[in-house]
């Protein structure tokens, strides 16, 4: 799956998870949210959520331990 970090209206790093097959400028022009902090490919697997790559003509780089904390934060059971 792609996803996108956003920075939400208070501030706070949001995750956004899509297919592969969509593209991540095509789902940023879809966010309301104004600045994107970070951006790649997420996998999930034995060790937990493994985030890597990036989008050259977005400049997003996958920041692989906090956009896994962030992503894992936002899908824990509350």
């Amino acid at each position: 799956m792609n996803y996108l970090i956003v920075e939400d209206f208070s501030g706070q790093p949001v995750p956004f998870i899509f297919p592969r097959r969509v593209d991540h400028g095509d789902m940023r022009e879809q966010l309301p949210y104004g600045q994107i902090l970070s951006g790649g490919t997420v996998e999930y697997g034995r060790n937990g959520f493994v985030c890597f790559g990036g989008h050259a003509e977005l400049g997003l780089k996958a920041r692989p331990v906090e956009d896994a904390a962030i992503i894992a934060d936002a899908l824990r059971i509350r």
